[in-house]
């Protein structure tokens, strides 16, 4: 299983709550994309599963890679396990948009017997964001009604965005932004060649995000932070910049560029904001909230690469104006 790194506090309160004997039966982990939720649900996810076993001779939420357990889990076959995600479409080259009622409803399937290997059944939603409308009202009902011994695990980039009542009825667990040497650690243990230069660059441009940083390697990314920079800071009057930008982003081969300048320009603008105070400070948290939401629905809803880059420059422009 993909090794965790950091979130000890997180750790230490879902530890905590299993080891007394009162686990809440959902848990809802929020923080930015690419800091390991996923990764830190199902070690969770896991750690119930073998602890309802037996005792576990390890700390935090650590398994041994020979315990049942964590054999089945590897396997993708643990009775007493199910992940909703969004599934292949019939072409098999990309997700659906949405994880569907269907899929939410196939979890009676989980607690139509009894466990098998512990009390426990888990179930992990890898992003509770993408439910469908009847998918989350589905949902809802279980978390209303759990059933004795059900854990679920909801992985949320978005957490204002669900429905208040799944909200309510969860334990927020927020993990932050990964310190630097938790950063350089995770990095290292999968860019085996890297050289330093480079771990340094990518956990720059990551902001605290591995999963970001892998997604960014070989994609130039500090050429984009620099292209945003000169906008940023000219204000970009005659288009000139947005416009070379856009133009360098809309061509299907950079569809890989063209994602990770949508991820990576709202914590531009973010890491602006932070050197602002009173009014510009305000105008500047504007900005990244709608530079914010158009990430958020550029891709999901196959926006124009090159006019959603333009639009988003000019929020960046906007910064010249506020500082």
């Amino acid at each position: 299983m993909t090794e965790l790194y950091g979130h000890r506090e997180a750790v230490d309160a879902f530890r905590a709550a299993l080891d007394s004997g009162r686990l809440h039966h959902a848990w809802l982990v929020t923080g930015p994309r690419g800091i390991g939720k996923a990764t830190f649900a199902r070690k969770a996810a896991l750690r119930v599963l073998a602890q309802g076993a037996g005792p576990v001779p390890r700390p935090g939420l650590d398994v041994p890679d020979d315990h049942p357990a964590a054999k089945l889990m590897a396997a993708g076959s643990h009775p007493d396990f199910m992940t909703l995600e969004r599934l292949p479409k019939d072409s098999g080259t990309e997700l659906a948009r949405s994880i569907t009622v269907a899929q939410v409803r196939g979890l009676s399937r989980l607690f139509a017997t009894t466990s098998s290997l512990s009390p426990w059944r888990v179930v992990l939603i890898d992003s509770v964001d993408d439910l469908e409308p009847s998918g989350a009202n589905a949902l809802l009902k279980s978390l209303e009604e759990p059933p004795p011994h059900s854990l679920f695990l909801l992985v949320s980039h978005a957490p204002e965005r669900l429905l208040p009542t799944i909200r309510s009825r969860c334990r927020t667990l927020r993990l932050g932004p990964l310190g630097q040497s938790d950063m350089e650690a995770a990095l290292r243990t999968v860019l085996t060649e890297a050289t330093p230069r480079e771990i340094d660059a990518l956990a720059e441009a990551a902001g605290g995000a591995p999963g970001r940083a892998l997604a960014y390697q070989g994609l130039d990314v500090d050429k984009l932070d620099s292209a945003m920079r000169v906008i940023a800071q000219s204000g970009d009057p005659t288009n000139e910049h947005r416009a070379a930008l856009a133009q360098s982003l809309a061509l299907k081969a950079a569809q890989p560029r063209y994602e990770a300048f949508l991820a990576r320009a709202p914590s531009f603008i973010a890491a602006e904001a932070r050197k602002r105070r009173g009014p510009a400070l305000a105008e500047a948290l504007k900005l990244w909230e709608q530079a914010n939401d158009l990430a958020t629905i550029a891709v999901r809803q196959s926006l124009d690469a090159q006019a959603t880059a333009f639009e988003m420059g000019g929020l960046i422009a906007g910064l010249a104006a506020k500082g």
